[in-house]
């Protein structure tokens, strides 16, 4: 919720962060949610989604790199890249500056998000004005990984949480159609939620994955802005490893430079804390 002076985060009944709001840029609801963009006096414009925080520009990089070049890195050739929903546009900028990344169809179901960050954060949504790789689609993810003859080689499913418009993609029949449209090696990473406040939506999830997928992993990231500060994204794989497969050395040899993802981190991740594994070991394959 955006005031004159403040925009203000509700996590359920018990817990609100408030954000000092300089101006309020944008504010619509569109057939799927709220959607509002502000300029916060120490995070930059920051983008809400039916009042919870998506992103800010402080620290987007934070989850755009972790979301996108763990796949990225440890399939060993990313020709084409699948992203349900990421309508700020940061997973399709990130994916799109590997250079063997062929072609990336981005699918968002919200335009009101796409043309509010297109015009007020184009820190993200640059990209989304027309990159020769992309192809963005304003429709349900849900129906095009139903209805896709295409296979990725990595699919990125950048959700908010399973409420509204989101709650389809965290379940058994829309992962099922997202094997069928993964090639034979592919990789899917989904925002996989607060270790703190959502086990039970994390438990789902991994139990979903452990159903369709011959491997399955869960990895977290420390950021800024998303409550708790501790978040979670969910690796599966039709085999590849995030450890075992992934060769550190292509990442120097990518030339990319980042201001969060290190070859170090990329395996750290998945070193999880002792009452996190507590709740999703048991989901584990491979």
């Amino acid at each position: 919720m955006s005031t004159e002076n403040w925009a203000t985060e509700r996590t359920e009944d018990f817990m609100e962060v408030r954000y000092r709001n300089d101006k309020t840029l944008f504010t619509g609801k569109s057939e799927f949610q709220k959607v509002e963009v502000v300029q916060t006096r120490w995070h930059g414009k920051m983008l809400l989604n039916d009042d919870l925080v998506m992103l800010t520009e402080k620290d987007e990089f934070v989850y755009h790199d972790m979301i996108s070049h763990i796949p990225l890195f440890t399939h060993p050739n990313p020709k084409t890249v699948l992203v349900i929903g990421g309508g700020d546009g940061g997973s399709a900028r990130e994916a799109l500056r590997h250079e063997g990344v062929e072609k990336v169809v981005m699918v968002e179901i919200d335009k009101m998000v796409v043309d509010a960050c297109i015009e007020h954060i184009p820190q993200t949504s640059e990209v989304l004005l027309g990159h020769p790789k992309l192809e963005l689609i304003i429709g349900d993810g849900v129906k095009y990984v139903n209805e896709t003859k295409l296979k990725f080689d990595v699919i990125i499913v950048d959700s908010t949480d399973p409420i509204g418009p989101a709650q389809p993609l965290f379940g058994p029949d829309f992962y099922k159609d997202v094997y069928s449209c993964l090639s034979d090696n592919g990789i899917v990473v989904s925002q996989g939620e607060s270790p703190w406040y959502n086990v039970p939506i994390q438990e789902s999830m991994m139990e979903v994955l452990s159903s369709q997928f011959p491997f399955v992993r869960m990895y977290q990231f420390g950021n800024l802005t998303y409550p708790g500060g501790a978040w979670c994204f969910t690796f599966a794989s039709k085999g590849l490893s995030p450890l075992k497969d992934f060769d550190k050395s292509r990442v120097a040899e990518s030339g990319l430079k980042f201001k969060y993802y290190t070859p170090e981190l990329h395996s750290a991740c998945f070193a999880l804390p002792q009452f996190l594994l507590d709740s999703v070991e048991k989901f584990f394959k491979g």
